[in-house]
């Protein structure tokens, strides 16, 4: 159907639909849907603690929510779904960004702003009532308890697969907590330590094999034991000052990511690789069907419910001034995109021939399931690299670091949410022992653990995915719900984000249903998956309708220039 497709030119082409999206529809929503004003008071500006509520530089807070949004899931995600063809993938990557995903990050962010910098669980009790409060905790727990187990496993998979990794993710570790200690205690500035602390992360990787080799112990360990070590660390990380590991983290990230991005899209062009995969593949061997599974399956890379927690949770509250909600919302999806893009193109022109492609996408569980497509972006894109004259055993390894970073990234984050999700749920019904740290992180912690262990071998750890990636896009239906009701009662166009609701919750409720037919069918060996799906359907469902009543009901307040009363 479309052969010999140029990879650079898929490239360029989505690069400049994305530029004209931020360029013009940003700016469209911006000024006509949610009318910012550069003079509009921020939550920072009206409760500025020196803590969560500060004031922060353009660059700085975009650094950060792109590191906080960016986790592995618009890596994983696309590497899984081209055993579809690389068309569908594209296409979805392409406007779900620019029409879903974009929409819905600018969309938590600016009504958070408006009500003090609350999350989207908080606005939902104050737009839809308490019960809507509840229930969405719960959602958002069950998120959180998948995403935890799932990136568990992924890193477990990518250190058995790539040893030479272990070394510097564990100096990255350390890296940031040396940043944070020599910021926060010792009152050195960010740029210094900062610039030093990545040479040293960066001088890691080239010793990553050599260090694998001289400890062969390490790599002896079990994906199955890796999950251990790494929810046990997500435990002491979560628990730990935010400004001592996330935050300098995050900063080593952001940096680490725009240098794989920069290096994925020079050999790009200099290698100008042709596209070896089919366009596309309706029916590879074991696989569920393209549609709607296509949708669920890239997550993170068109459109994320866990975006909404991280606009709503810490962004929202460091915003300088609300015109700056544009290029960190709506940009730092774009951005999104286009790494999920790069996952597309490593992952199907990363590869010399159709052959070696198909070995890696023969079935959906072909050679090993979830390993087999994390590799396939981890070669592909050492591939692209390599053409720069970097030795191709050394930009694997550096593929596999940011893969593997970002996921942990996504278990430090996702473990401090989940923490202040059980406590807020306690407070709620007044469970006082979970009240404390500690003990919400250990059930938060142990639940996924249990998860991990006893669902994560199935299909090749492909069993776990299809769970976070729906439960991921019902997070995102509940969220632009509540922003339409929010949209509608102070008298704006509620059209622009109800029909992305619409779509994202119809599409992924059709795959839920698909997913507990599988789960019901393993009963015995997916039994947590079902129930927890279940459990994450009936609430939906519950939240939507309520939602779908209000909206239908018109229910209107006096319009208030948009911002919370």
């Amino acid at each position: 159907m479309v052969r010999d497709m140029n990879a650079a030119v898929l490239a360029v082409t989505v690069f400049i639909a994305f530029a004209l999206a931020y360029r013009f529809y940003s700016k469209f929503l911006a000024r006509r849907i949610f009318a910012l004003s550069e003079d509009e008071t921020v939550p920072a500006q009206e409760r500025e603690d020196g803590v969560d509520y500060v004031p922060t530089r353009l660059g700085v807070l975009w650094g950060h929510h792109f590191a906080s949004i960016a986790g592995a899931a618009p890596i994983v995600g696309p590497a899984i779904a081209v055993i579809w063809g690389w068309l569908p993938a594209l296409i979805w990557v392409g406007l779900g960004t620019i029409f879903m995903g974009a929409v819905h990050d600018f969309a938590a962010l600016v009504i958070s702003a408006r009500h003090r910098g609350e999350s989207m669980g908080e606005i939902a009790g104050e737009i839809m009532g308490p019960r809507v409060r509840t229930l969405f905790l719960i959602i958002i727990s069950l998120l959180i308890w998948v995403v935890l187990a799932v990136f568990a496993f992924i890193i477990g998979t990518l250190f058995v697969s790539n040893p030479g990794a272990i070394f510097p993710i564990n100096v990255q570790i350390l890296v940031a907590m040396g940043i944070g200690w020599l910021i926060y205690r010792r009152g050195f500035s960010l740029p210094i330590p900062s610039a030093f602390g990545y040479v040293v992360l960066m001088l890691a990787i080239f010793y990553g094999d050599e260090v694998a080799a001289a400890f062969p112990i390490i790599t002896q360990i079990s994906v199955q034991g890796w999950v251990w070590i790494l929810l046990l660390y997500s435990f002491v990380a979560s628990v730990l000052p935010v400004w001592l590991l996330l935050q300098p983290r995050d900063y080593l990230n952001s940096h680490q990511l725009a240098t794989g991005l920069i290096l994925l899209v020079a050999g790009l062009l200099v290698l100008q690789p042709e596209v070896v995969a089919p366009a596309i593949n309706p029916s590879p061997e074991g696989a569920p069907p393209l549609f709607p599974f296509l949708f669920v399956t890239i997550a993170c890379g068109a459109i994320s419910g866990f975006h909404g927690l991280v606009s709503s949770g810490t962004t929202s509250k460091q915003l300088a001034k609300m015109t700056d909600a544009r290029p960190i919302g709506y940009g730092a999806m774009l951005a999104e995109g286009w790494l999920g893009l790069m996952a597309i193109l490593a992952a199907t022109a990363g590869f010399p021939t159709r052959e070696e492609w198909s070995v890696h996408y023969s079935s959906w569980g072909a050679a090993n399931g979830l390993s087999a497509k994390l590799e396939a972006f981890v070669d592909g894109g050492g591939r692209f690299i390599e053409s720069l004259g970097i030795p191709l055993a050394t930009a694997e390894t550096f593929m596999a670091v940011i893969v593997i970073a970002f996921a942990a990234t996504s278990l430090d984050t996702g473990a401090r949410i989940q923490r202040l999700v059980i406590s807020e749920l306690a407070q709620a019904y007044r469970i006082r022992p979970l009240g404390n740290r500690f003990a919400a992180s250990a059930l938060g912690i142990g639940a996924a653990l249990i998860l991990a262990i006893t669902q994560g071998g199935g299909q090749g750890g492909l069993a776990l995915w299809p769970l976070f990636g729906t439960t991921n896009q019902l997070v995102a239906g509940v969220t632009l719900l509540i922003v339409s009701i929010w949209l509608q009662k102070n008298g704006r166009p509620v059209v622009y984000t109800v029909v992305p609701m619409i779509a994202v919750s119809a599409a992924t409720l059709w795959a839920m249903a698909g997913n507990l037919m599988d789960y019901y069918a393993q009963f015995e060996e997916l039994a947590l998956l079902a129930i927890s799906g279940t459990l994450v359907v009936a609430l939906d469902i519950w939240i939507l309708l309520e939602g779908f009543n209000l909206l239908l009901r018109g229910r209107r307040q006096e319009p208030s220039n948009l911002k919370a009363s």
